[in-house]
């Protein structure tokens, strides 16, 4: 029996052996490569590194190799970024307008630490060519490490989201707390309606803080509010109507009253203080 092209084919498997598998697509082996598979040769290309700019470029050649970024040695510097441009040119000629520049700046370096030195006036040190360029790295490399942290920074979107929660409340109507201005005031007035009415009498007469308190609770337990102007007699004069004000805020202070308002300057009124039964 003759064997088939297809048993002693390149892909033929030898007869008891295993099929090992030349790749996997989608977790599928293939043991057969397509014959009309085609790559175009930019796809096997591989960049190991990426420049944001000549400056970028040089200072990575710079710290690759440890040199003092303050005595660059140029001939080995400009070689190694020549030859890099000598790649970028290949690929993207407009990309690589930016790093001819610096080239151009490497090499006019070079040509000037060639020259003979010549000594500035009065015997001071000539300028060193490469001041500017040391000038240029250093300040490109303190603005990339500063990039380096805020980028490290916890930033929205990127490594937390936020969140929001709401809580359902019911907001109660909050009657204006009365404040001593306003009984300054409402006992003014009541002072001033006292005198308009006010009568000579030659007598005396002890009046109690306790008894008018005692009225007072009285008088509140028969009604829900009662209006500040009305808890006074201005028939008694004014030691009782100061007797009866004393009381009024004595009970206040001993939260057996409450004072209220409903807004601004509107009347004051009193009521029993509440006291729940953990009192």
């Amino acid at each position: 029996m003759k064997p088939t092209p297809e048993s002693t084919g390149p892909d033929a498997d030898p007869a008891g052996a295993d099929p090992v598998a030349k790749a996997r697509l989608y977790g599928e082996p293939m043991f057969a490569l397509p014959q009309d598979l085609y790559i175009p040769p930019e796809a096997l290309e591989v960049f190991l590194e990426t420049f944001q700019g000549p400056l970028d470029l040089l200072l990575y050649l710079i710290r690759r190799q440890n040199f003092n970024i303050l005595d660059i040695p140029m001939a080995d510097v400009t070689r190694q970024y020549l030859a890099y441009i000598d790649q970028l040119r290949a690929h993207n000629l407009e990309l690589a307008g930016e790093y001819l520049l610096m080239a151009a700046m490497l090499i006019e370096i070079k040509s000037r630490m060639l020259l003979p030195v010549r000594r500035a006036d009065e015997g001071a040190e000539a300028e060193d060519p490469r001041a500017e360029l040391v000038r240029r790295l250093l300040e490109y490399e303190q603005m990339k490490q500063a990039a380096l942290e805020i980028d490290a920074l916890p930033q929205l979107g990127r490594d937390f989201l936020p969140t929001g929660l709401s809580i359902e409340t019911v907001a109660l109507p909050r009657l204006p707390e009365v404040r001593t201005e306003d009984l300054q005031q409402a006992w003014a007035a009541i002072l001033a309606r006292a005198k308009l009415v006010e009568h000579h009498h030659i007598a005396r007469e002890e009046l109690s803080v306790r008894d008018h308190m005692g009225q007072v609770l009285r008088r509140l337990q028969h009604c829900r509010f009662a209006e500040f102007n009305t808890l006074f007699d201005l028939s008694h004069g004014v030691q009782g109507l100061v007797v009866t004000f004393i009381a009024v805020l004595e009970l206040a202070r001993e939260q057996l009253i409450e004072l209220t308002q409903a807004e601004a300057f509107a009347p004051i009124y009193l009521r029993l203080a509440f006291r729940s039964s953990a009192d």
